[in-house]
């Protein structure tokens, strides 16, 4: 037994985990990612306790498991069960789970770029349950930010009288939530890198949200959490953050950018959530209940850094764009003599008009170029994107964007330029352009007439994707 032990003791204390594997395996056969999904335990563990019960494993197609023969020996490594009433909550909502994890299974899959985990039926039910046993729900308004796991749904089911608003940056989890929501829950549009919508901005009670888990994401996140509280002393945010128990310096990192930004921990709920997949951390993250203090009402100021994923071009190790792309951009918005400025990527309020705009929106995760177009007015704007861009992926989608900002700009989809792997798009203001598109910053109640009444109060830089043809006009 020399390997298990010495697997064992180099967790010290906080070896359940581990003791829950061996249960598992003297009891059945299982897959590597069921043996983290249902322990918390890192995958690097369980591949190490593995490793050394090898010579008394059996494989088969249904997984691995410990002999029949050897499975007396692992007897005496148990420790006693722990209970979790959430568990049994859970288990006495068959229907409600059943319909969560239709839900959930035909939800747009995964963005890996935006950190998208998938958390399992259990877990978004357990949430509602938990938030719906703490706090008064019938008389809250509570945000999301970001709801890709469709938390949302499953607090809409456990307490229909609350009043819930979802904003993501997925444009397709919003018109998903719209379409099995039956619209009962507000949604709208926003990248919290350049802002919270002002029709969002001190309205909630309780803001809930899974982040990016990099100390980055995860400060920007809380500080718009802070920035959407009626009043953040009596608020709370609710976070959902795990790291590896391997590498606690990842946690300590969060920890101190949250007490940063003055928050203080109500609870932290161990293994909370669980995945499909993030093996690293034991497909587990932890609920952080956070109270803000005084000292958070300064923070929600911050503007986020684009680098806030653990994948892709906005990932905090990202090498950004390569020197000298965005020169012909550049040189295609200056064309005619126009007076040439390059902008940052941001849409949250309304700039200097200005003749021409050269803008590198090469890290766009797919809504950066329409909410550009909607919320920049200059004559003329050369937008250096992926060539691979979803709004230029086909002729459809060409066609699509094309349409929505027709009333306000001409485009020219400039595919393959400068490179092979970028794309410009050039808009030339067209000469009698709609009120409506070049006010994309105000109120629409107050920008235009006959506008649906959930919208409102909502910018046009600010409505979702798939409800903007509601608004403009042909």
């Amino acid at each position: 037994m020399t390997a298990l032990d010495d697997v064992l003791a180099a967790h010290g204390a906080a070896v359940r985990p581990l003791y829950e594997v061996l249960v598992l395996l003297r009891n059945g056969s299982y897959e590597l990612a069921d043996l983290v999904r249902l322990t918390a335990a890192p995958r690097r563990s369980v591949e190490d306790l593995l490793a050394a019960l090898e010579p008394d494993l059996e494989r088969s197609p249904a997984g691995v498991r410990i002999a029949p023969a050897s499975r007396a020996t692992y007897a005496s490594y148990s420790l006693p069960p722990l209970p979790d009433p959430l568990d049994a909550a859970v288990a006495a909502q068959p229907a409600l789970l059943t319909m969560l994890a239709e839900r959930i299974a035909a939800v747009p899959p995964p963005l890996a770029a935006l950190d998208h985990v998938q958390a399992t039926p259990e877990t978004v039910l357990r949430r509602a349950l938990w938030l719906n046993s703490r706090y008064d729900l019938r008389r809250s308004k509570v945000l999301f930010l970001g709801d890709h796991d469709l938390t949302s749904l499953a607090v809409r089911a456990v307490c229909p009288e609350a009043e819930l608003s979802v904003v993501d940056l997925d444009e397709r989890v919003l018109s998903y939530l719209d379409t099995t929501g039956e619209r009962s829950i507000f949604t709208a549009h926003a990248d919290l890198r350049v802002g919270l919508p002002p029709a969002l901005t001190g309205k909630a009670d309780l803001v809930f949200s899974d982040p990016p888990y990099t100390p980055e994401g995860m400060g920007l996140f809380a500080a718009r959490a802070v920035q959407a509280l009626r009043e953040p002393t009596e608020g709370r945010i609710l976070l959902a953050y795990g790291y590896s128990p391997r590498h606690p310096a990842l946690g300590a990192q969060v920890q101190r950018s949250l007490a940063t930004l003055g928050l203080t921990y109500e609870a932290i709920l161990p293994d909370f959530n669980r995945y499909t997949g993030a093996q690293a951390i034991g497909s587990a993250a932890d609920l952080y209940v956070c109270q803000p203090t005084a000292k958070a009402k300064k923070s929600f100021a911050r503007k986020g850094s684009s680098a806030i994923y653990t994948h892709g071009p906005q990932s905090v190790e990202s090498a950004g764009t390569k020197p000298g792309l965005l020169a012909a951009a550049r040189e295609i918005a200056s064309e005619g003599g126009l007076a040439l400025e390059t902008r940052p990527v941001g849409w949250a309020t309304s700039a200097p008009e200005g003749d021409a705009v050269a803008m590198d929106l090469t890290a766009d995760p797919g809504p950066w170029l329409l909410r550009t177009l909607l919320g920049t007015n200059a004559r003329r704007l050369a937008l250096l994107l992926p060539n691979n861009h979803p709004d230029l992926a086909d002729a459809a989608a060409q066609a699509s964007l094309t349409s929505l900002v027709a009333d306000k700009y001409r485009l020219r989809l400039l595919r393959s330029t400068p490179d092979n792997r970028h794309a410009i798009v050039a808009a030339d203001l067209v000469d009698h352009p709609s009120d409506l598109l070049t006010r994309a910053h105000a109120r629409l109640a107050n920008a235009a007439l006959n506008v649906p009444s959930d919208l409102a109060d909502l910018r046009l830089v600010d409505v979702p994707r798939h409800r903007l043809p509601e608004l403009l006009p042909g």
